[in-house]
Order: structure tokens, then sequence, then C-alpha cells
């Protein structure tokens, strides 16, 4: 059964009323889910609200219930991965397991400029990203102390104290469409591979790869679950469906465009139709990103129309 979940962008207006009043609303219309972007802001101006990203999750760990949650992605080039397992570690506790730990390398360049932060070139960065790897996955799962020793971070005698809850701590989610540097990391640490706007037969042949390395790690394809973070374009009728397509697009593109690109666009049914399209395909979970954090009546009538399709 494919689960449905939303996520947004942190970055494009996220302050405290919004997030709580989407995290309630999440939870109660019966989302699987609710992940955010950790960004300070977009990638051109204007900048906008951005709440932090492991407040906004702590606060949401003791307010919901139900629902997990996480980042999609944190970028190990804003925190020391020793910070992010520890922070994790408490977040994942505080809500009696439900935290998803979504890691990334980073790549927006302008945020890291305006706030100080190295991006690096791409072999570094994704060499950085695999120590940080090495080391929260270490730490998260290690009952003695940890030594490591690499060109980026440096731990001797290390303890994670008090211990996960959770045996090993929460699940490592890597997300990215990369054959060369995302899916080999995904197969030697993640729990979760989240592609990120492909479709179907995109999806289909990446998760294929996967399997073959995830075998040569000596695991199995059932050992990482598969899920898929893509655009949704809704609308209650098909003429609405239209508009907010030219809206989205200034234009540029019809319906039939985005799906093409993996966006899920249309009516509850269309959606519903696309969303099995996906689940056919071996998507497990799908985050269905919501950019208007307003537009909480239009959200609550797509959770109408398509969730009890999906839902045992």
């Amino acid at each position: 059964m494919l689960d449905i979940a939303l996520m947004i962008e942190g970055q494009n207006g996220l302050n405290w009323p919004r997030w709580q009043r989407i995290a309630r609303t999440a939870e109660e219309l019966g989302f699987a889910g609710l992940y955010r972007s950790d960004h300070y802001t977009n990638a051109n101006p204007p900048d906008l609200d951005s709440l932090e990203l492991w407040v906004s999750l702590t606060w949401l760990a003791t307010h919901t219930e139900r629902i997990q949650f996480g980042p999609l992605v944190s970028p190990v080039s804003f925190r020391h991965p020793t910070m992010t397992a520890r922070m994790a570690s408490s977040v994942d506790d505080l809500s009696n397991g439900r935290l998803v730990l979504g890691l990334g390398a980073g790549w927006q360049e302008r945020e890291h400029t305006n706030f100080g932060w190295d991006l690096l070139d791409i072999h570094d960065r994704f060499a950085r990203f695999e120590e940080g790897l090495e080391v929260i996955t270490s730490l998260l799962q290690s009952e003695t102390p940890v030594d490591y020793q690499g060109d980026f971070y440096q731990l001797r005698e290390a303890s994670l104290l008090p211990r996960p809850a959770r045996s090993g701590g929460p699940p490592i989610l890597i997300g990215g469409n990369g054959k060369m540097r995302t899916l080999p990391l995904a197969a030697k640490y993640a729990d979760e591979w989240n592609a990120v706007y492909i479709n179907k037969d995109q999806f289909t042949s990446l998760s294929s790869r996967l399997d073959q390395l995830l075998l040569a790690q000596g695991r199995q394809p059932s050992d990482v679950r598969r899920s898929l973070m893509t655009g949704c374009v809704f609308g209650h009728t098909p003429n609405e469906v239209t508009n907010r397509v030219k809206e989205r697009t200034q234009g540029r593109d019809h319906a039939e465009d985005l799906i093409q690109r993996g966006l899920v666009v249309g009516t509850g049914e269309q959606i519903v139709g696309q969303l099995k399209q996906f689940s056919q395909a071996g998507v497990q979970r799908i985050m269905l990103q919501w950019l208007d954090l307003d537009d909480i009546d239009r959200l609550t009538a797509l959770a109408e129309a398509v969730l009890p399709h999906f839902q045992a």
C-alpha cells in the first residue's frame, strides 16, 4: 500500500503559525507523514521566513502523535555530523520513534555564500557527505565509544549518550537521483532512498540500479525503502487544474508536460490514478510537495479526495 505524505519548503515563508497549522492539519487529515526542506533561503531573492529545521521538528515531536516526519534533506554542510546525530536521536526519542533522518550533501550556492558555509566542489562535497554519514551512523549504532579519522571529521572515544531508544536510532534517508554518487551511498548507508521529481519510468530504472548496488553491498533490495518527493498541482475541476498549471509555469507548460516530468497533476480522481501508477512502479511512500503554506482548504479537499483510496 502506498503511503501519502506531505512535503513543504521551509524557506518559502515558514513561520510558527504556518508550521503549527500545517502539522495539525496533516495529522488530522490522515497523511502518513510531514517532511520539510532544510534551507536558510531560496536560490533567488526575495528572502522569506524560514523556520529553523531542528527547532521545528522538536515542536512537532511533542505536538503530534501519529505522523512520521523529518528533513528532506538536511545537508551536512550546515551542522557538524556529531550534532546532527545528537539532535536526531533526541528528537526521535521525544516522538516515540517517528523521525526519518534525511541527509544530503548540500547544493544551493546562495545560502552557503550568504551565511558563511563552505559548499565545496562536487568531489569534496560528496567526500565530506560520506564522512558525515559514517560519523552519524557510527554514533547512532555503536554501543561503544567511536574513533574516527577522516579528512573532514575526527572523533576520539566519542559516545552518544543517552543511547537512542530505538535500536540503531532513526532510519537514515538519502535523497537524490544521481547514479554515480547518490545511489551508491544509499546502497551503503540508507534505510530509505528518496527520489526527487522523476516520472515512474525513471523511478523504475533508478530503483533497479539501486537493487544491483545493494546486492553488491551484501544487502537485500528489501532493506531499503523506496520513496519519491514530487510536485502536486490539485484542482477541484479540470478548468481549475488548467489555470493552476498556467499559474505555476507562467503559461509555458500543460498538465501533461508536468506529469511527464514526474509531478502529480489533476483533479482528485486523476491524481489517484497517477499515484497508483507510481505504486505499481515500486514507490512505497510519496511526499507531495505543497507550496502554498496558507491554502489549507485546498489541502483538505486533496486529502478527502485522495487518501481514502490508499488507506487499509
